[in-house]
């Protein structure tokens, strides 16, 4: 009973679940968390240490006994139970006042596309067990579109690039639901691991994914730039076995990121030729909408522009494009309530209705 009352009072919630970072939009409030999805937990008594920033501060720095851990990977839940405890860690901080653990709020997840009923599942019941009252999952392309404010319930062509952590969200999208799409586990970091190789392979360098991420956003580069940027890189030699320092260039990026941006493009080409005519048309106008940490790269919109013949355009503040779409969604449930992912047929809906 106290639980319901105070459900009453307690804020919608929008949440970015990503692979690499989750957001937390409160409704009224904007982005109130962006913090990294990693956990922290020792495995001797299975206690969690430590969340979001200040696990990721521990990664790569523990001793055997504790393991700084994403319980997400390319996208889905992987730890049920630690995603559940991240996911209590975010709530209760959004409630953080006297009586936060009685809130009960809705909450919205954006997950990505084509995911199947069991990973449905899991999202939900994390949600759940986390204290939502509610549960609703959005597609992430659907609610990138509505966060860069693209008029998604129209008779239109919207086509979206979401380039996270651990998937690229390819989707074009027309009255209110998706037509065509593509969910790559080719992402943020599968490039991390790209710089990772380049480094061994062409400078006999070691370095963590932590510092192959620091030369992405340094020096990252999808096509050659006119202005050629530098930046240090430290790791251990791997003929000598010694500390090691080298320089890498955009160029050296551009070659070591080439793979991973081909299979992007690639897709993207192919979800062009698979979406109607009509609809082509409407991107021609409106054009391509890129978000997401990967599609800052620097070259990335050219290259698309260049591979697709049509306009290509970054969303404002790409990094948080998919919790504010979450957020109008949460702003105006009832009108936006169909460009939700239809949860009835897997019966997740009616398990989250009786859970609450």
């Amino acid at each position: 009973m106290w639980q319901r009352l105070f459900g009453r009072f307690a804020k919608d919630i929008g949440i970015d679940l990503g692979t690499a970072n989750t957001l937390v939009y409160v409704a009224g409030e904007g982005i109130v968390i962006n913090e990294p999805s990693v956990v922290a937990i020792n495995k001797k008594t299975g206690q969690v240490l430590a969340i979001g920033t200040e696990a990721k501060r521990m990664v790569g720095k523990t001793p055997g006994h504790i393991v700084a851990t994403r319980p997400l990977v390319d996208g889905v839940i992987s730890d049920y139970d630690v995603t559940e405890q991240m996911l209590k860690y975010f709530i209760g901080k959004v409630h953080n006042g006297a009586f936060a653990f009685l809130a009960r709020p809705r909450v919205l997840v954006g997950i990505p596309s084509g995911v199947t009923a069991v990973e449905k599942r899991a999202v939900i019941e994390a949600a759940i067990g986390a204290g939502a009252r509610e549960a609703f999952l959005i597609d992430e392309p659907m609610a990138v579109a509505i966060g860069a404010d693209l008029p998604v319930t129209d008779a239109g062509g919207n086509m979206v690039v979401d380039i996270g952590g651990g998937t690229s969200e390819i989707a074009v999208i027309s009255l209110g639901g998706v037509v065509v799409a593509r969910s790559l586990r080719t992402a943020g970091d599968e490039m991390n691991e790209d710089i990772v190789r380049y480094a061994r392979d062409h400078f006999n360098l070691l370095i963590g994914e932590k510092t192959a991420e620091e030369v992405k956003i340094a020096v990252g580069a999808a096509t050659r730039q006119k202005e050629e940027l530098a930046t240090t890189v430290r790791g251990r030699d791997l003929v000598t076995g010694l500390p090691k320092e080298v320089t890498m260039t955009t160029e050296d990026a551009r070659k070591a990121l080439s793979h991973s941006v081909r299979i992007i493009v690639n897709t993207i080409k192919t979800i062009v030729e698979e979406t109607p005519p009509e609809l082509i048309a409407d991107i021609m106008q409106r054009g391509i909408v890129l978000s997401g940490g990967g599609g800052l790269i620097r070259g990335l919109d050219e290259l698309i522009a260049d591979q697709t013949e049509m306009p290509v355009r970054r969303v404002e503040e790409p990094l948080t494009a998919v919790a504010r779409g979450t957020g109008i969604v949460l702003n105006d449930l009832e009108t936006l309530k169909d460009v939700l992912i239809d949860t009835e047929e897997d019966g997740l809906l009616t398990y989250a209705s009786k859970s609450s």
